[in-house]
């Protein structure tokens, strides 16, 4: 009986999964908690979870005949053992299940699978233990492959993305991480970023740092803030687009320390606390508070050095101020209503991409801070469109912003949110520069295009943009029709 764990290597292309393997049983749990109340990808009429025990088939004479189809017929194979050439013990203990497949199509799926089986170092055994993977994941991977279906749900989403990488699958792989985007919130925003991390998903991670960025209060005040790993604490506290004040964000990490002092089995002293932080203390930004805030909080915490304090209240209360060993650069944090503008009065179709840019130029009166752009989508239906988006300072031809990201579009003719990694700031009557360079099917475009537009706030402030065409290299966009219809902005 041949083993294929998770650091095993077949054939040269198994990813080490020690650290995977380690969290694939927790996430199942914490993923089915942060994903409550969330329905299984594939519709009502599918299970998230289908049953597994007892599925022997006795051999149908003619079965073929019944099977309109390739697909059919291959998917009636799924979990039968009908000319079954290989299978798998899967899981562990009371908990593994015996589950029957076929060399063939397994390999025709999986480059993993193709190596342990035809490779240099093929397993000559017909039953394989995988003690590392979940028996439901596994089901969902080998349904993916006989059919293309894709049953997944909040209780093993997470399960079945480890797998799809661990069999190097990557439609599987995007359809758990697509799941995954639709479903995240600020309430589990924290809990899904420690599995993107830890799953390499980057994607996935930066759309969830952009929703702890825009809803940092209600992101940290969740259950899964406490449950994260120093280096994604890390990774948050370095963050300069944090909307939450500093005092507020350094209750946040006291409690963190105290439930990384439980799971250290320390006791949560001041001095624990301050040992289990580390590296992570001096990312707080203790300039930024009131010297009010600083008393009443990080001054009778215990976690800072006496001469901490000192230096501290120094530099809150005297000039010039001492040096200090903490950041003091302000946390962007975009306050108010977010605005945007559409400069198109008509949508039309098709607009063409084949590699340049679309680029319109643009200055406006009043100083802002733009977030994103809306884009147009395929006029083909339902499309993924991977694009670069960046703002540049027109004159001096400096790259203020840019995001290499990706959106999904319904075929209609809105626009779709695509957005920057942090706020791009723009100064009045500077000549500046949008671009966006999309790789997928033709889309809908915009006519009828305003030269001037001035767009009026809740709260009365107006702000005006002045359009021009960008010369040199560019797809086509102008101020009369193209692409880029949309800004978003706060001012």
């Amino acid at each position: 009986m041949a083993t294929a764990s998770g650091g095993s290597a077949v054939g040269g292309l198994a990813s080490n999964h020690d650290g995977q393997e380690a969290a694939s049983n927790s996430a199942q749990s914490g993923a089915a908690a942060g994903l409550s109340n969330v329905p299984a990808s594939g519709g009502p009429a599918r299970s998230a979870s289908p049953p597994v025990h007892g599925l022997h088939r006795e051999p149908m004479y003619n079965w073929q005949a019944t099977k309109s189809s390739l697909k059919e017929r291959f998917a009636f194979l799924f979990n039968n053992e009908l000319l079954s050439d290989v299978r798998f013990i899967v899981g562990k203990g009371r908990q593994a299940q015996r589950i029957p497949a076929h060399k063939f199509v397994l390999a025709a799926g999986s480059a993993v699978f193709d190596a342990m089986f035809n490779g240099g170092m093929a397993t000559t055994s017909t039953e394989i233990e995988l003690p590392d993977v979940e028996p439901a994941a596994f089901l969902a991977l080998l349904r993916f492959l006989y059919s293309d279906e894709v049953h997944i749900g909040p209780e093993t989403v997470m399960t079945t993305l480890y797998t799809a990488k661990k069999y190097a699958v990557p439609a599987l792989e995007s359809h758990c991480v697509e799941f995954l985007t639709k479903h995240l919130r600020a309430d589990n925003a924290f809990m899904l970023l420690t599995q993107a991390r830890l799953f390499d998903e980057p994607q996935l991670a930066s759309l969830c740092l952009e929703t702890i960025d825009k809803s940092t209060a209600d992101a940290i005040n969740a259950e899964g803030f406490t449950d994260i790993d120093l280096d994604t604490l890390c990774a948050v506290l370095q963050r300069d687009t944090l909307s939450i004040r500093e005092n507020r964000l350094f209750g946040a990490v006291v409690r963190w320390a105290e439930a990384e002092c439980y799971r250290q089995q320390l006791p949560p002293t001041s001095e624990n606390k301050q040992k289990v932080l580390g590296k992570a203390l001096p990312l707080i930004r203790f300039p930024l508070m009131t010297v009010e805030e600083f008393a009443a909080g990080p001054a009778q915490s215990g976690i800072l050095f006496d001469r901490e304090v000192v230096n501290l209240f120094l530099h809150f209360t005297v000039n010039p101020k001492p040096r200090v060993d903490y950041i003091d650069r302000p946390r962007c944090c975009l306050r108010g209503e977010e605005c945007s503008i559409n400069r198109f009065q008509q949508v039309e179709s098709r607009w063409g991409y084949s590699g340049t840019s679309d680029r319109i130029r643009f200055n406006v009166n009043r100083r802002i801070s733009i977030v994103g752009f809306g884009l147009y989508g395929s006029i083909h239906g339902p499309t993924d469109y991977q694009v670069n988006i960046q703002i540049l300072e027109s004159d001096k031809r400096i790259t203020l912003g840019q995001n290499d990201t990706g959106f999904s579009c319904d075929g209609t003719a809105s626009t779709f949110r695509v957005m920057f990694k942090e706020p791009v700031e723009i100064l009045p009557n500077v000549s500046y520069t949008a671009c966006a360079t999309l790789k997928g099917p033709d889309s809908h475009y915009g006519t009828k295009g305003l030269k001037k537009l001035t767009q009026e706030s809740t709260t009365g402030t107006k702000t005006t943009f002045f359009f021009f065409s960008s010369p040199g290299n560019n797809n086509g966009t102008s101020v009369e029709d193209g692409q880029i219809p949309e800004i978003i902005y706060y001012t």
